[in-house]
């Protein structure tokens, strides 16, 4: 691939518009009255910006949004659309739009109360949209979005975790629908959500899919399993989305004139690091470095009274759903320059760069 310098000093990332659920919210739910909130410590114990106090990330660190965009050279993070700071210039650099909780379908984390599905995801960027035509004039606000900008879009476990899987709730859709007609479903949503995206001139896409659900420190505690064992339904079912997912992307490159979706292959990415943590300098890859109850402190979020480890990146897992910074940075890594089994056809970099 031949690396092209823009005037500006290319090999930069004009903007990075980031969807999705917890793994990549960055504070939208601190402005939500809902039970999914990560802004209370000791979360970002290691977020450097904030100097280790909470900001929403549901992580200790840093997301693997904020690493991708580092590494691809925005100089600031992607700021929440909920945060009144989201306005003026700051836009150009990228807007964050994932809410912890959220889904591909609107009923989808209805038991945190509040959240923000991919719709009302896409809704944001609409006016988002409206505000950079402000700020550029028409013909800059397209091409900074068509050319400058990525989309990342991370969703669709919480369809499984706090949907499809929850017994309370969806009991109706479970008896109604065959897994494969709930799969069928949330592609079809997904599907016209991102043909949104590009009637609003995004054209840089990246899609991850689901990871391995049933190998999360919650699933293992609530089951009782082995150090090494997952659930099996959790998995199967991400394996069944996944597998149309790939699909949908190579047709959305067929039949969207112009636009690139690269798809980030998160579930073999996270599994080879649960497989293999030692290989990667971690100690455990089935304990919540910071969470309480079971035998991998699988059931209670993170908060102040969670037990918490000592050496935070050592573990695959922070808290009983959600990644380490350690773990984030390793995946964002193969994103970033990885191999075509996990991100094709073309990586995080080369993204960037198509037709500067």
């Amino acid at each position: 691939l031949v690396k092209t310098v823009a005037a500006d000093g290319g090999g930069t990332l004009g903007a990075s518009y980031i969807f999705g659920d917890s793994l990549v919210d960055a504070g939208n739910n601190n402005f939500l009255p809902t039970l999914s909130k990560a802004n209370i410590k000791p979360n970002g114990i290691d977020f450097k910006q904030s100097g280790g106090n909470p900001t929403g990330r549901y992580t200790n660190g840093r997301t693997i949004g904020d690493i991708i965009g580092e590494e691809l050279g925005q100089q600031h993070y992607a700021v929440p659309f909920l945060d009144p700071n989201s306005t003026g210039e700051v836009i150009l650099y990228g807007v964050n739009y994932a809410s912890g909780g959220g889904g591909i379908m609107n009923a989808t984390g209805r038991i945190f109360v509040n959240r923000l599905s991919m719709d009302i995801q896409v809704d944001y960027f609409n006016i988002t949209r409206k505000q950079i035509d402000k700020l550029l004039g028409a013909s800059k606000a397209r091409e900074h979005v068509m050319k400058k900008s990525i989309f990342s879009v991370s969703i669709g476990s919480n369809d499984f975790l706090n949907n499809y899987l929850l017994p309370v709730l969806s009991i109706g859709a479970r008896v109604s629908q065959t897994p494969d007609g709930f799969v069928d479903d949330l592609i079809s949503h997904l599907r016209s959500q991102l043909t949104r995206l590009y009637q609003l001139d995004a054209r840089k896409f990246i899609l991850g899919n689901v990871g391995p659900i049933g190998c999360i420190p919650y699933q293992r505690t609530i089951n009782q399993l082995n150090e090494n064992e997952c659930v099996a339904l959790p998995n199967e079912l991400a394996l069944r989305y996944n597998a149309k997912l790939k699909d949908l992307v190579a047709q959305l490159n067929d039949n969207l004139p112009g636009a690139t979706f690269v798809h980030a292959n998160v579930y073999d990415l996270v599994l080879e690091l649960i497989t293999n943590y030692d290989k990667y300098g971690f100690k455990t890859a089935s304990k919540a470095c910071c969470g309480n109850g079971g035998q991998y402190a699988g059931i209670i979020p993170c908060g102040p009274t969670s037990t918490l480890c000592e050496d935070r990146d050592k573990h695959v897992f922070w808290d009983p759903y959600h990644p380490s910074e350690a773990a984030n940075v390793l995946i964002a890594k193969q994103l970033l320059q990885g191999d075509p089994k996990y991100v094709s056809p073309m990586n995080l970099k080369q993204l960037r760069d198509l037709n500067l």
